[in-house]
């Protein structure tokens, strides 16, 4: 197996959410791809938040893809020069105002690496408490919702949260607390 070689990359469109090229590659066998479109994102991260009392802190809010209100994990994208976990510390304080606890790496996954060219970390933080920092921006309209075990278990288990790159962070979480009991 070998890696595909590229002839060609042009832009078709720079835009701060959304950015698409299009390239012309080359297969080790000699066959050309002449169009193959590639989506660029930056990092993205999501947080499984849990506080003090053991309640996954959740946010709800209205995704117009599917056109609908979802409760999901805190996510973002990394800004520039910020390291995936400094971005999920600052998308969870800016969107449910909790803050500290202790945290780790559960995974890292890609959407689509067919056509995507970035990476989704997904973090464990356990022990948050609230700061009452919450700050959104002003495209933001975000609920904050305070879940136990079971009903966050309810979510993935029923395919109520639509968003894979957070159920399977979530699926993960769940299969590695059961191993440990």
């Amino acid at each position: 197996m070998e890696k595909w070689t590229t002839l060609e990359s042009e832009y078709l469109i720079r835009r701060p959410w959304l950015t698409a090229r299009r390239d012309k590659l080359m297969m080790p066998n000699g066959h050309i791809h002449p169009e193959y479109y590639v989506l660029e994102y930056p990092t993205w991260v999501n947080v499984i938040a849990i506080d003090t009392e053991g309640r996954f802190v959740m946010v709800e809010q209205y995704r117009h893809g599917l056109d609908d209100i979802f409760t999901e994990l805190v996510a973002g994208v990394a800004e520039e020069g910020e390291t995936p976990e400094q971005a999920a510390r600052r998308e969870l304080e800016e969107e449910t105002g909790y803050t500290g606890g202790e945290w780790t790496l559960n995974t890292v996954l890609s959407a689509n690496p067919g056509s995507q060219n970035n990476l989704s970390y997904s973090f464990i933080a356990r022990g948050v408490k609230p700061s009452g920092r919450r700050h959104l921006d002003d495209t933001e309209d975000v609920a904050v919702r305070l879940m136990s075990r079971d009903e966050v278990f309810d979510l993935i288990s029923t395919d109520t949260m639509k968003q894979a790159l957070m159920a399977a962070p979530l699926w993960k979480f769940f299969y590695e607390e059961m191993k440990k009991s």
